[in-house]
């Protein structure tokens, strides 16, 4: 009897350890998911920005240092392999992209052309969605790293060398709320 009581406790246990181990498997592929997802966005936006900057150049003559950051702010996050350093690159990519976005509108001439227009607003809809795939990364991160770390799944995580995921941050500049003055 004592013999079918042990028997039944490792067999729960192993069940357990079976589950815990599926479930930090199955968050982990929803990250590689999620971070898939950010990539394509980031993609999307990689082959846009030569064509608004070519599209811009002959306008902005005194804007070339902008347009030089940009472009080689896209190489390297293009190159970048590293997690980390990747998403380190995309947030500088954004922050400039931004700026030059606002220097467009300084010119009438560019926001009367339909193509620079049309690129324009393909960027935004491009930096909208990948501002939904890094929330649902972030999300999903947050949900495999809190398992990793809440008692007992952390015993199986640790077992199965399982790691935090970094979070998708914006730099600190990019939280400051923009002045905006009607003088």
């Amino acid at each position: 009897m004592i013999g079918y009581i042990v028997l039944a406790i490792v067999l729960l246990f192993v069940l357990y350890l079976i589950g815990t181990y599926n479930s930090l498997v199955r968050l982990k592929k929803l990250i590689e998911n999620a971070w898939s997802q950010i990539d394509v966005q980031l993609k999307r936006r990689h082959d846009l920005i030569p064509n608004l900057v070519n599209s811009v150049k002959g306008y902005m003559k005194y804007e070339q240092e902008t347009l030089e950051k940009v472009m080689k702010a896209r190489a390297a996050a293009i190159s970048s392999k590293d997690i980390n350093k990747r998403m380190e690159s995309e947030n500088e990519l954004t922050g400039l992209l931004s700026r030059l976005l606002a220097v467009v509108e300084n010119y009438p001439e560019l926001k009367a052309n339909e193509n620079v227009n049309q690129l324009m607003n393909e960027l935004r809809k491009t930096e909208d969605k990948i501002a939904y795939a890094r929330q649902f990364y972030n999300d999903t991160v947050m949900k495999y790293n809190t398992k990793i770390s809440v008692f007992p799944s952390n015993v199986v995580a640790k077992m199965f060398n399982f790691k935090g995921e970094p979070f998708f941050k914006i730099k600190e500049t990019e939280k400051e709320v923009p002045t905006v003055s009607f003088e």
